[in-house]
């Protein structure tokens, strides 16, 4: 039987997404499979594993359906991964606990502690990061500190791509582009540095050979084939970190190219071939080889219009009956009636912290401005200008670490709305592309899988045969103007908050 098609499978935070894709990228069949994330505590957020791969193995057998193809005519399978996962795994493969996802600052004393005694500088050196909670790094050894009944037990310390791949395949990978959630890894060289592993307390026993990317790591195997409808022997490359296969899905794979994120975080990835690593902004190899990504990882994206719109859509969720329109439909109608400033309102969106540029896990969100005079669509806006602010933020310390950004390429159900899209380009100065932006890290981790298999000859020929651009946005100079003030209003904001914005 004919392999014409690849399939792509995205570990998200609040679901997985399952996508199979003909040559030209063209998307046959799409399905989602949600799983919760727990907060036990403040500072904590967690998930289950197991319920990634019940959710993978659901999406899947409804992606294949929907597409109307024989699981026989998939050549190869790729996989994409939130970042900064701990999934401790003893060696049956049995997962130990919830692992701290990447929204977890739990370890933020014992951050403190190793910056004062191995030296914040001497960490950064190696890895080319400064070491924060949200990392794997300090989640390892708070296992140590705090689960000792766990920490003996375990073999091996997984991402979440590298977990579904071992679910699929039984191989235990490390792909080079989630090296950077661990400090012990050299992000000059692309390996694990021993001493630095030994100055940590991470056993190097913990962590699994690292591998490119598009390296087939195994087929699928009997069991994983039953559970999720692949075809047993199909092809698994080690695939990598979702900001970086959504990079590629967006086309960008040359030095100065530019993603910008709008999943349920906010932030922007620019390519480049240099080492180019600042403390303020994460640096993480790309899936493309030889390429690293300066990346800004906010923890406001389209997660904060998802949670005002849980929390203050009920009369837009009534509409809907009525209308048609959904709820985030009729959102960005009463944004749009609002002007561009927001008659003075400004949001900062740290809904759970702030990672890059301030990286302060204590962080909060805040509206600023509001009196009688303001509406709903004034609350509305300003969440969006809030996170198109946060963006220009660390596009702005990206340039003063020499990586320029010409032309951001959206991706993320963000960049469904026009009127978002538009702000962020208006906000920042710069012009906007959206290819298709629903698919794009699915698509990226298929193309991994691709490349991997032969399915592509390179990286070139895959992004020119499946990458489109749907649309263009050019930033309003007018507009621009008007959030050059609010900018410098949303800069002082969290200057004047900042000294209350810490640990109780």
């Amino acid at each position: 039987m004919k392999k014409s098609y690849l399939l792509g499978i995205d570990i998200g935070t609040s679901a997985c997404k399952v996508a199979v894709f003909d040559r030209e990228g063209r998307a046959l069949a799409v399905a989602n499979s949600a799983y919760p994330v727990y907060y036990p505590h403040e500072g904590w957020a967690e998930q289950n594993p197991e319920e990634w791969w019940s959710a993978v193995c659901q999406a899947t057998e409804e992606t294949i359906q929907k597409a109307g193809i024989a699981p026989e005519e998939i050549a190869g399978v790729g996989i994409d991964g939130q970042s900064w996962s701990a999934i401790a795994i003893d060696q049956e493969g049995k997962v130990l606990n919830n692992t701290p996802i990447w929204m977890d600052t739990r370890a933020q004393s014992i951050c403190d502690r190793l910056n004062q005694e191995i030296g914040a500088d001497e960490i950064f050196k190696i890895s080319g990061n400064s070491l924060q909670p949200s990392y794997s790094t300090a989640k390892i050894i708070w296992y140590r500190e705090n689960q000792p009944e766990v920490y003996k037990k375990i073999y091996k310390i997984l991402q979440s791509n590298s977990y579904i791949a071992f679910k699929l395949t039984d191989a235990i990978t490390q792909d080079v582009s989630q090296g950077y959630g661990l400090h012990c890894f050299d992000m000059k060289k692309g390996c694990w540095d021993e001493e630095m592993c030994e100055q940590l307390g991470i056993p190097m026993g913990f962590l699994p050979e690292i591998c490119d990317c598009d390296h087939v790591v195994g087929t699928v195997t009997a069991k994983a084939a039953a559970e999720c409808g692949l075809a047993e022997g199909t092809p698994v490359v080690a695939g990598g970190l979702d900001a970086a296969c959504g990079t590629l899905g967006a086309g960008v794979i040359h030095t100065g190219e530019t993603q910008e994120q709008g999943g349920q975080a906010g932030g922007m990835s620019i390519c480049t071939d240099e080492y180019k690593a600042d403390p303020r902004l994460i640096l993480s190899y790309h899936v493309v080889p030889g390429k690293w990504l300066l990346q800004g990882g906010t923890t406001g994206g389209g997660g904060v219009m998802r949670w005002f719109e849980q929390e203050f859509a009920d009369y837009e969720r009534m509409m809907k009956e009525q209308t048609g329109a959904s709820s985030l439909d009729q959102l960005n109608e009463i944004a749009e009636k609002v002007a561009p400033g927001c008659d003075g309102m400004v949001f900062l969106p740290y809904m759970s912290g702030e990672r890059s540029p301030i990286w302060n896990p204590y962080a909060k969100g805040v509206f600023y401005g509001l009196d009688f005079a303001k509406t709903k669509g004034h609350m509305v806006r300003a969440c969006m200008e809030g996170v198109a602010l946060s963006l220009r933020h660390n596009l702005e310390v990206a340039e003063e670490a020499g990586a320029d950004a010409e032309v951001l390429r959206a991706m993320g159900g963000s960049a469904n709305s026009l009127l978002w899209t538009q702000i962020k380009s208006d906000i920042t100065g710069k012009p906007i592309v959206v290819p298709a932006s629903d698919t794009a890290t699915t698509l990226g981790a298929a193309i991994l899988a691709g490349v991997g298999v032969g399915f592509y000859k390179d990286y070139d020929e895959a992004v020119s045969l499946t990458v489109k651009e749907t649309r263009r946005h050019e930033p309003n100079p007018e507009n621009k103007a008007i959030y050059d003030q609010t900018y410098q209003t949303y800069l002082e904001l969290y200057k004047s908050l900042a000294h209350m914005m810490t640990a109780k």
